[in-house]
């Protein structure tokens, strides 16, 4: 294994221990290789890492010139450098670079991380509309995860597989498959899982779209969020 996958897996392991279980990663289409991210990634931290052995080297150069240390291995800086100032840059662009509106512009990939309100209509199989719903919707992002929480007085379902489209003419759209969990008080409803397709405005301030639900639950309708 080379040096900078090592680096990459050791950055993902320290990320991911400090998010809940409930987070996955998810696809992107349209938008820009994540790979080539860590390559990127890796050769900024080369250089920035070259930059600092040299000022280490003419400090350690300059502390025997005048006595004050003992002769000590250029080398041992260099894994220590590269590792951790990687580690800084991937944890720095996981959670923060990447959102910003112009990077984010550029990679195709959106920031739809927040608290949305969302407003669904329940269909039946005539097509014909069944009741109107109310639910709070969390979206929790970061280069490499995402989680999906959705909430109404009744239930509570989460995302366990997502992927993010970029859309030159309807604008991005996020496809999630879920699972729903009733709470204890709700003995009509069950347990079960379903699917929603959401198309975000160019702005990213609101969204719509579909949903339907199978394995003991064979509901669908529409979905409309707006930023809360």
């Amino acid at each position: 294994m080379s040096f900078w996958k090592i680096c990459v897996t050791f950055c993902r392991l320290q990320i991911t221990t400090k998010i809940t279980m409930r987070q996955h990663e998810y696809s992107i289409l349209g938008g820009f290789n994540r790979a080539k991210i860590g390559h990127w990634i890796g050769v900024l931290a080369a250089l920035l890492s070259s930059v600092l052995i040299g000022i280490l080297i003419f400090l350690i150069k300059l502390a025997e010139h005048f006595g004050w240390t003992n002769d000590l291995p250029p080398l041992i800086f260099w894994p220590i450098g590269a590792g951790v100032i990687y580690f800084a840059l991937y944890y720095y662009f996981d959670n923060y670079f990447w959102r910003l509106e112009k990077i984010s512009g550029l990679l195709k990939v959106p920031d739809l991380s927040g608290s949305w309100k969302c407003v669904g209509v329940s269909v039946r199989a005539d097509k014909t509309l069944a009741e109107e719903w109310h639910a709070e919707i969390e979206i929790i992002q970061s280069w490499d995860l995402i989680r999906v929480r959705l909430r109404t007085e009744q239930s509570a379902s989460n995302s366990t597989t997502a992927a993010l489209i970029f859309d030159a003419a309807d604008g991005y759209r996020l496809m999630y498959s879920y699972k729903n969990e009733p709470k204890a008080t709700q003995q009509d409803l069950q347990e079960h899982r379903g699917f929603a397709e959401l198309t975000f405005s160019k702005d990213l301030q609101s969204a719509e779209g579909e949903y339907f639900n199978g394995i003991r639950r064979f509901t669908f309708g529409t979905m409309k969020l707006s930023r809360g």
